[in-house]
């Protein structure tokens, strides 16, 4: 019995008018601070990664003319596409506290009178 309450009260609020209150402000402010990090930590993390995998078809001649010169030219896109993939996190880390300093006192702020009412 108590199951279908549950049931019928989340099925209720799914269909509710979604009102802007204080608490969805907050948690539009919270991703607003780290949506940049996001994009970027995904799309750089994309393109290293292809960038190592071109380095690697190069380097086992899967791709290219299979000269000498293609194995280094391999080789070293490997070596740049897993540098830069390493470096992905440091960087994402930078750009979240960037970007959590930047809404900080707004956050803090609304939080406050949240946790006051």
């Amino acid at each position: 019995m108590n199951a279908d309450k549950i049931y019928a009260e989340q099925l209720a609020n799914e269909y509710a008018p979604k009102d802007t209150s204080k608490v969805v402000a907050l948690r539009k402010l919270d991703n607003k601070a780290k949506l940049p990090a996001t994009i970027f930590t995904y799309t750089f993390g994309i393109i290293t990664a292809l960038v190592a995998g071109e380095g690697m078809c190069l380097s086992m001649k899967v791709i290219g003319s299979g000269a000498t010169a293609m194995f280094v030219l391999g080789v070293i896109a490997g070596i740049i596409g897993l540098l830069g993939m390493g470096i992905n996190y440091p960087i994402c880390k930078k750009l979240l506290a960037q970007g959590k300093q930047k809404y900080a006192y707004e956050i803090m702020e609304l939080a406050k009178e949240i946790s006051e009412q």
